[in-house]
């Protein structure tokens, strides 16, 4: 039985990189297996960090890579390829989680030995969290492949080798020098998703613990940018599949004036600044921007027009969320989410 490898792909997580490295050593278990880091960091310290960490499994670390989330998961792909090193389970693991645990890496590893073609986390998610995901990537994703994936681009995950390598033979089959670029960044877990999609079974692995890791917020438009074109290309040369959406599993918490308002800041001053909005209400404009794309307009300029809509969508989930309970919200994201497929895959979706 050829052992499993991991990929760390990281960007200045010295401080993370260490207690994820020894948690995904545990769940490999294994002198034969390989774990290797893909570093795009700003100076050495992660890559110092990383292997300083004893471990039963081979390390590899690749520095100085082109950053970008996707290019680095791809770089270490064909590294380990060209070395022979593919042939099991291939596990992808955030680095900048704060709560590695090697239960999680092992449960997702367990499925995709007995035959799965990927297995994903459903980790509990704070309710102010994970809006992408939420609002967006779970029904986009249910849209295109009949599967409901409550975290579609969680960062962690385990794919079989074959699902990788035909995932990797996709990525230079795209003509779109835009997607291409997008997949070589945040786009890289939606691409990985639907690309294994095709070759064989997807499972979910609810993870009871709340994921600890470093804010996603601070991004939200570069991961806007880079992960809606890769889930809105399905519509380019597919038909929606209205896919039934699940429950949502929230935690809950309570923000502060201050951290409310700043959020709510910063939406504010996105929204200010993008262009092309006509005021088309949520979620009319996503079913906008899949039938946009479903008639060859390119999915960059239908992810620009659907940004603003976005922008307002998350402020209003926000402000509202604040002032209601967690089983409210979790019934308005799903209701949310349902909406979306149905309008999309009904006439009432055909703009």
């Amino acid at each position: 039985m050829t052992p499993p490898v991991a990929i760390l792909p990281s960007r200045d997580e010295a401080n993370t990189i260490a207690a994820v490295t020894m948690a995904v050593d545990a769940a490999l278990d294994s002198p034969d297996a390989v774990i290797v880091l893909a570093d795009a960091s700003s100076d050495a310290t992660t890559i110092e960090a990383f292997t300083a960490v004893p471990t039963r499994a081979r390390t590899i670390a690749l520095g100085d890579l082109v950053r970008g989330k996707g290019r680095q998961v791809l770089a270490a792909v064909g590294h380990l390829h060209r070395g022979g090193l593919l042939g099991g389970e291939v596990l992808l693991a955030d680095t900048d989680t704060r709560n590695p645990d090697p239960e999680t890496y092992r449960a997702l590893l367990a499925p995709v030995t007995a035959g799965a073609a990927m297995a994903l986390p459903d980790y509990q998610r704070y309710w102010d969290e994970g809006n992408l995901t939420n609002h967006l990537a779970r029904p986009l994703i249910a849209i295109a492949t009949g599967i409901d994936v409550p975290q579609p681009i969680a960062g962690d995950a385990a794919l079989s080798t074959h699902a990788t390598l035909r995932a990797i033979d996709r990525v230079a089959e795209l003509t779109d020098d835009i997607l291409a670029w997008n997949v070589g960044g945040y786009g890289i877990d939606a691409f990985l998703l639907l690309s294994a999609a095709d070759t064989g079974r997807i499972v979910t692995v609810p993870i009871n613990a709340t994921k600890q890791h470093a804010p996603s917020f601070p991004h939200l438009p570069k991961i806007f940018t880079h992960a809606v074109p890769v889930l809105l290309h399905p519509a380019a040369h597919q038909d929606a599949v209205p896919g039934v959406i699940g429950e949502y599993r929230l935690a809950d918490r309570t923000l502060s004036d201050q951290q409310l308002n700043k959020m709510l800041t910063t939406l504010r001053g996105l929204r200010a600044t993008a262009r092309h909005y006509d005021e088309q209400p949520w979620p009319d404009a996503v079913a906008t921007a899949w039938h946009a794309v479903a008639q060859r307009q390119p999915t960059a300029a239908a992810a620009q027009r659907l940004w603003p809509a976005y922008l307002d969508h998350v402020h209003n989930w926000l402000t509202d969320g604040a002032r209601t309970t967690l089983p409210e919200r979790t019934a308005t994201l799903r209701a949310g989410a349902t909406h979306i497929v149905d309008l999309i895959t009904t006439e009432k979706g055909s703009y």
